[in-house]
């Protein structure tokens, strides 16, 4: 097939990528003539596993590239995804669709034959009609244009995998259109032929999926870490507790990790968006229990500022602090809400010295925190700190032996904010060694 993908940032370059490693020729568009830029060279503009290897792969076998122009999208093929960001807007908790209704309004005066509008960009349920109907009344073609809803459930970091190997395949359509699917199963022929469930539903319930399945991931993070809460004020471990509860097959292991929390740009802006959808609808006791996960995924932050100012003697003033971590998760240099760089602003606000170091974010933090110092090498941070924090839960961290740290720093002191470092080999090595929801 010859499909174009609008919007190639995060979201749109992966399935644009994906979709050539599935055989398709595609032809992606964005606005942002230097993104155009370096996709065509074969290169990602984020640091997502496996990305470049087949934005090089598919650029070099001519199966895909990148334009900047609307009109030569709508003529390169009669599908067209649009994946662009749907950020929450300032100040409020509802998700801007600006970035979304543009790309429909200068995408449709150039559709002048049959085609299908395939959207994957998060939304508030609703959304679709809205998008049918800008379509309907600027495409030259008209009622001819399809509009199809396919959300995406990408894991950063995992988002090539979860592309060409998803757990579930969830196409939405307005009313039974034999056309408009057929043309979406042609195109994850491969996908569904090798059995990912796929559930064909109306525009409402699709819009739901990828808004409902954060929530409540987003819950079960955060139920874990009040649970983390209980256990430091009972002197219980909630690392082995997490453990016996996942054992049980109606729970799970998946997403009861505690922790600093969530971030990055979905977690948090769905879950307040879904919010503020529901209130909308006249229906916002329905969806309460989210703020109180909101609520809680905050105070993770705070309890690990307090945890510092606890380990310094109580006064932050002066104290040299090193964060392991500016990602808001590993293996990603999204710093969107990362809860790492949230607890470092707050440290550096109330009087300490804080450097960061990170593997892959170090670029993106410095541009939004210039005011923290930052050093490449974990070790080398160390040097003269009076705490260090483990923040992002990268495995070259894990890896790092603490006997040669303890030395650098004026006292060996660390809170885990992660609890993925061991804490016997820590403590063995000299550390006094702190955890959320642990003794």
């Amino acid at each position: 097939m010859k499909l174009t993908v609008i919007g190639c940032g995060y979201l749109g370059a992966t399935h644009a990528a994906c979709m050539a490693e599935l055989g398709h020729e595609v032809l992606g568009m964005d606005s942002d003539m230097d993104k155009v830029h370096v996709l065509n060279t074969g290169k990602a503009p984020i640091h997502e596993r496996d990305l470049d290897g087949l934005l090089a792969k598919h650029a070099a076998s001519g199966r895909l590239r990148f334009t900047s122009s609307y009109a030569e999208a709508a003529a390169f093929g009669d599908l067209h995804f649009i994946g662009v960001g749907t950020p929450q807007q300032p100040g409020k908790h509802s998700y801007d669709l600006t970035h979304l209704f543009t790309a429909v309004r200068q995408l449709a005066p150039h559709l002048t034959g049959p085609a299908v509008v395939a959207v994957k960009s998060t939304v508030p349920v609703g959304t679709a009609p809205r998008v049918r109907d800008l379509l309907h009344d600027h495409a030259p073609a008209g009622r001819a244009i399809e509009v199809a809803w396919n959300p995406e459930f990408l894991r950063e970091s995992f988002a090539v995998e979860d592309t060409l190997r998803p757990d579930r395949l969830v196409l939405g359509f307005d009313t039974v259109h034999s056309w408009p699917e057929a043309v979406l199963r042609q195109c994850f022929e491969k996908i569904i032929e090798a059995g990912t469930p796929t559930i064909v539903t109306d525009w409402a319930t699709a819009e739901l999926a990828k808004v409902s399945a954060n929530a409540f991931l987003a819950t079960k993070i955060s139920f874990i870490n009040a649970i983390a809460e209980v256990c430091e004020a009972s002197g219980a471990d909630v690392t082995q507790l997490a453990d016996i509860l996942g054992h049980d097959a109606r729970i799970g292991h998946g997403g009861m990790r505690p922790g600093l929390g969530f971030g990055g740009g979905c977690l948090p802006k769905d879950i307040r968006g879904f919010m503020a959808r529901a209130d909308e609808l006249g229906v916002d006791q329905a969806l309460t229990i989210l703020s109180e996960v909101d609520a809680i995924n905050n105070r993770r932050r705070e309890r690990v500022i307090d945890l510092a100012r606890e380990q310094l003697g109580g006064n932050l003033m002066g104290k040299r602090i090193t964060v392991w971590g500016a990602a808001f998760k590993p293996e990603t240099d999204d710093i969107r809400d990362s809860p790492a760089l949230a607890v470092a602003q707050k440290l550096h606000e109330l009087g300490a010295t804080v450097t960061v170091t990170d593997p892959k974010a170090l670029d993106n933090a410095r541009k939004t925190h210039s005011e923290l110092d930052y050093i490449d090498d974990p070790i080398a941070a160390l040097q003269d700190a009076d705490l260090l924090l483990h923040l992002t839960e990268w495995p070259q961290y894990s890896h790092i032996d603490p006997h040669q740290l303890a030395t650098r720093m004026t006292a060996p002191k660390v809170i885990d904010g992660r609890g993925t470092l061991d804490s016997h080999c820590w403590r063995e090595a000299g550390w006094i060694f702190r955890t959320l929801g642990c003794p």
